[in-house]
């Protein structure tokens, strides 16, 4: 069935004219007035039947494809879908981890923590707690009783400069990613909010405001993070309600944002109302510049996590909330999941208490500055973006290479690595680049290796490697 005809009066219709174009679109499938299977005008005729640029009209088409509404084929056309967006995300946040003994190949992709005495300090916790079980794991958990970890946080967080806070100040999570979702379900109102992310960042931003039925819009970065002009265009336009950035370590392309930005930035975000969730999930330890929960204590939510320093396998994060927002932020995490779980807070308590968990992270550290000393060492004579202790750099690729392509090839020689295109929005700016993490879970040898395979692949375009 075609409907190529279909073009909706917008005229009334508030707002950016892709979100009421998008909402018409909803609309009309729901009703019934698109069935399913039905043709949509092609992007062109209805930008021009609506008075509207084709690039309103993709936009709008985007959004209702990434609902579950449209469906795209190439060389057909875009058709009505369903009438009711798909239940559930539609895409993994990212690939499995491959193991290297299974398989043969060796995964860059995520940052992988190595072993440095994880499993002694975790039996060392485990068997004294083993000892002082009784009635308190029989009930549901609960805030008031994560209170002695939430004091420890703040002395965990002692070596960045965040300004005045306290335990009331933190609320305790299963991870980063469950972080973020709990900062939406404080910050967001409406039917339709919007969220600014940099236009390179970490894809969980994405897939957080979609779960919380919220817009992203990508504001421009350069190598100091995001750029204040475009940000405050961005404000002025969209009325965002919620602002994603990261200061210290950006994911991917490891910048780290100076004082006067950052002081540009808290600003702006006073300026507009912006909610600031400042991500400090890859920060390394002592940073010398103040945060932006620093400088905008009122509004800045930042995460944190021991995932990249201790074990991702605790999924074990941290809010440190606004001044004042520490309860509203408990709150929330109560509704969501009552608290985290006995068996990890207490574990937790320990590892912090004992000095396990900062034992761990400095040797952790020191694993990743030993590793990455290497990998610059061998492609250092490329487009390299590192910064110290950092367990990934950003890699701008060299004349004759596709990120694509480049991807590909280095697969089918065992090495595993991200293109840029997983951090940018769809249709939005992908660089031709690639970000690799430092596996420190593996030998030096294979790591090593995998290196010098990555290497000779950039110092032998495709040109090359045809001849």
């Amino acid at each position: 069935m075609t409907d190529t005809n279909w073009a909706p009066d917008l005229t009334q219709s508030p707002g950016p004219k892709y979100l009421a174009l998008s909402r018409a679109l909803r609309d009309a499938i729901r009703c019934g007035e698109l069935p399913a299977n039905s043709q949509l005008p092609t992007v062109r005729d209805l930008a021009w039947r609506l008075h509207l640029t084709p690039g309103t009209v993709a936009r709008a088409y985007q959004l209702a494809t990434q609902e579950g509404l449209l469906a795209a084929t190439v060389g057909r056309g875009t058709f009505v879908a369903a009438q009711s967006p798909r239940l559930g995300p539609t895409q993994a946040l990212y690939a499995e981890r491959v193991t290297g003994g299974a398989t043969g190949l060796v995964d860059l992709r995520p940052p992988q923590v190595p072993e440095v005495g994880q499993a002694e300090a975790f039996r060392a916790a485990l068997t004294a707690m083993a000892q002082t079980t009784g009635q308190g794991w029989l009930d549901y958990t609960s805030q008031s009783g994560e209170a002695p970890l939430r004091a420890e946080i703040v002395t965990w967080m002692g070596d960045r400069i965040l300004g005045q806070i306290g335990p009331e100040d933190v609320a305790l999570t299963h991870g980063g990613q469950n972080a973020i979702h709990l900062i939406f379900d404080c910050c967001l109102r409406g039917e339709r909010p919007v969220v600014l992310i940099e236009d390179l960042a970490y894809p969980g931003f994405r897939y957080a405001a979609r779960a919380a039925r919220a817009e992203v819009v990508p504001v421009e970065i350069d190598a100091f993070g995001i750029v204040p002009e475009a940000l405050e265009a961005a404000c002025q336009r969209h009325g965002a309600q919620v602002l994603c950035l990261t200061t210290e370590a950006q994911n991917p392309t490891t910048g780290r944002m100076p004082i006067a930005r950052r002081q540009q930035i808290a600003e702006i975000a006073r300026r507009y109302d912006l909610q600031v969730l400042e991500d400090d999930c890859y920060s390394v330890a002592e940073s010398d510049i103040p945060s932006l929960r620093a400088l905008a204590p009122e509004r800045v939510w930042l995460v944190g996590s021991v995932s990249k320093t201790v074990s991702a396998a605790l999924r074990f994060g941290y809010v440190i909330c606004p001044s004042g927002m520490g309860e509203a932020g408990r709150l929330t995490a109560q509704h969501g999941f009552f608290a985290l779980s006995r068996p990890v807070v207490d574990l937790m308590l320990h590892l912090f208490r004992s000095g396990a968990a900062l034992d761990i992270r400095t040797k952790v550290q020191a694993e990743f500055a030993l590793r990455q000393r290497l990998l610059v060492n061998h492609l250092g004579a490329f487009d390299l973006g590192w910064q110290p202790g950092l367990p990934f750099v950003w890699l701008r690729l060299p004349l004759g290479w596709r990120a694509s392509t480049f991807i590909r090839t280095a697969e089918a020689r065992g090495v595993l690595v991200r293109s840029a295109d997983e951090y940018a929005v769809a249709h939005g700016r992908a660089p031709n680049a690639i970000r690799i993490a430092i596996a420190a879970n593996m030998p030096l040898e294979a790591f090593e290796a995998a290196i010098r395979t990555l290497a000779e692949l950039l110092a032998r375009p495709p040109s090359d490697l045809l001849a």
